[in-house]
Order: structure tokens, then sequence, then C-alpha cells
């Protein structure tokens, strides 16, 4: 993974920052996500995440980085993507599309 993948929070789209104490791996982080997610938008769907600790983001097809920005960000965002969940600092990152006018 290079460098410019790992997310600040100033390129993630309407980001909800969350702090999880206790035992946190990936797939909790991802149901914690997809429940808050749920809160804003009833049809929300997951178009990209980010695991810091394993060194993981989705998609992974091309590490691309475009002026600094993580290229599953971008993806995300040129779909539509208009949630970004934080969870701890961006140990968990998971970006949703969202539909305001069918919620």
């Amino acid at each position: 993974m290079t460098a410019c993948e790992r997310p600040e929070f100033y390129v993630l789209p309407n980001p909800v920052h969350l702090n999880i104490n206790g035992e946190l791996d990936f797939l909790k982080a991802q149901g914690i996500a997809k429940d808050q997610a749920r809160s804003y938008y009833s049809d929300a769907m997951l178009l990209s995440w980010f695991d810091k600790k394993k060194g993981r983001y989705s998609p992974h097809d091309v590490e691309c980085c475009a002026e600094g920005k993580p290229s599953w960000v971008e993806y995300a965002k040129s779909r539509g993507g208009n949630l970004a969940i934080d969870i701890n600092n961006e140990d968990y990152v998971f970006v949703f599309l969202g539909k305001p006018n069918l919620s």
C-alpha cells in the first residue's frame, strides 16, 4: 500500500467520526459503519473501504493517487459516495452512497 492510499479526514465525503472502545476487527467495524450509515440513509450502499491495521482497501484495482487523494476514496466519490464513516481516527473508513429522497 502506498502512503497516499491512507486517508486524511479532509478528503472524506461528509465524514462521521466514531470512537469505539474495546476489541475491534474489520467485520465488527464494517457492521458498525453499516448501522451508522443506515441511520442517515435507509438504502445506504457501501462503495469503498479502508483497513489501516491490515493495510488493505477496496476497490484495489489501481493504486493511483490523484493529488494525494486515495484512489478508493476517489472511486467512491465518482460514483456518488456522499457519506464516510470513520472509525477510530481512520483505523477503518467506509464510504457509502445514500439517496436522501428515498430514505
